[in-house]
């Protein structure tokens, strides 16, 4: 019984340490990542520095560094907070250990005395020979057999018992080890930290002497978004009522062909179904899916939501979608996402569809495509590579992305549409 509460209390423990070593690994991961992510941004930021001029980009790459450090302390936390009750319960079981051990040796002392009092071979005898019938006499020796038995075994549980006891304690050696060096990485990263906020701080106060020129650039980036999505409302909404148009001839059409045939047959006039008419009372989604083309497309395109491809093979989303502030403090709303990728970059489509629009916005180029009910909208191309009504496949090329002049950064915006309601692209596109 002893035995097998040693046994369920080490099962215990090792599940207990591999939980622990699952998230260490986990959180070891992320934090490795983000020191990745870290020194890119620095590299950045030093080319920017090297200019000796303060940039809007210097202060953006400043504020994402600040960020990412800010997580990678809290990342380094969570690590030490783990590392503490890994300690916590390795002190534990250590102690536990040394209890069961002192036990062990105590038990097998007792044994060992018990044994040497009574090595006499002749007291063996005497105490086989004392018994009563030769039944009990069998018991009593398979007893003696049963002693030695379990002498040796326990002393084979007190020796596995020592060398589990020194593994343990090597192994709470190295997780203060590795606690200690994760608090001097904490610290360093702290000074790091400081230092960063310090250059926030200098860069904001020489960006302040331009403030008229920033906040200029600030309006005309405002304006530009307008007027970007009021060119995509506006493609959308041609082509909503282009779809109702020709559904809508469509029918007539239809009407008439029943009538010219009714009446060369001489027969009451029949009359086509409102299910499969379009009227102005009729959904956008009725009106987009009218036609057995644009409905399987779009039931194709609603299939591949989690899995369509980013509309560049390398970024990461600088904006997001939804409710978010601007660096003076006023509430703006992002309609898709904003993805910082390489100057140059190529923008692809993320689905089979059709272009149905291509504008110049201030200078940058926006192409729209339809896949059936579902639009996605691609701005700030420094050029394009198709024309409108012309039917792109998946991942084809439309055109590449241009390059702010005042921040350096090539960012392209990516807007997803159903209907006339824009969606977050998050649950559409594939983890990146």
């Amino acid at each position: 019984m002893r035995f097998l509460k040693v046994l369920f209390l080490l099962i215990f423990v090792f599940a207990a340490f591999a939980a622990h070593a699952q998230s260490s690994a986990e959180l070891k991961h992320q934090r490795e990542e983000l020191t990745k992510q870290l020194e890119e941004l620095n590299h950045e930021y030093q080319e920017t520095v090297n200019n000796k001029k303060a940039t809007l980009k210097q202060l953006n790459l400043l504020k994402q560094q600040i960020g990412l450090r800010e997580e990678k302390i809290k990342n380094i936390n969570s690590e030490v907070h783990n590392l503490d009750n890994q300690i916590s319960e390795s002190n534990n079981f250590v102690h536990n250990l040394q209890s069961q051990l002192t036990q062990l040796k105590k038990e097998y002392a007792a044994m060992v005395l018990f044994t040497y009092r009574n090595q006499s071979a002749y007291n063996k005898l005497m105490f086989i020979f004392a018994a009563k019938d030769f039944n009990q006499a069998y018991k009593r020796l398979k007893y003696l057999q049963q002693i030695g038995t379990y002498r040796e075994r326990q002393a084979g549980y007190i020796q596995e018992t020592q060398t589990e006891l020194h593994v343990k304690i090597d192994e709470l050696d190295k997780s203060k080890k590795e606690k200690n060096n994760l608090l001097i990485d904490q610290e360093k990263e702290k000074e790091t930290l400081g230092v960063e906020k310090n250059n926030q701080v200098q860069v904001v106060a020489d960006l302040s002497k331009h403030e008229g020129m920033l906040k200029q650039q600030q309006q005309d980036v405002q304006k530009k978004i307008a007027k970007t999505n009021r060119e995509i409302n506006a493609a959308i909404r041609r082509e909503i009522e282009e779809a109702r148009r020709k559904a809508e001839e469509q029918a007539r059409a239809e009407q008439r062909a029943a009538e010219a045939k009714a009446k060369a047959e001489n027969k009451e006039v029949a009359v086509i179904p409102k299910v499969r008419a379009i009227t102005k009372n009729s959904t956008t989604s009725e009106v987009l899916n009218a036609t057995p083309e644009a409905a399987k497309l779009s039931s194709d395109f609603l299939g591949n939501r989690g899995a369509l491809p980013w509309p560049v093979t390398n970024g990461s989303v600088k904006q997001g979608f939804g409710i978010y502030t601007d660096n003076e403090g006023i509430k703006n709303e992002s309609y898709g996402w904003d993805i910082k990728t390489n100057p140059g970059a190529s923008v692809r489509a993320v689905f089979q569809g059709q272009v149905t629009r291509i504008s110049n916005v201030s200078g940058t180029f926006l192409v729209v495509i339809k896949h059936g009910e579902y639009f996605t909208a691609y701005s700030n191309l420094r050029s394009y590579t198709v024309k409108e009504g012309q039917k792109v496949s998946t991942k084809e090329v439309i055109g590449t992305v241009a390059t702010d002049a005042t921040t350096g950064e090539a960012i392209v915006t990516f807007d997803l549409y159903k209907g006339m309601t824009p969606v977050n692209p998050r649950i559409w596109l594939a983890p990146n």
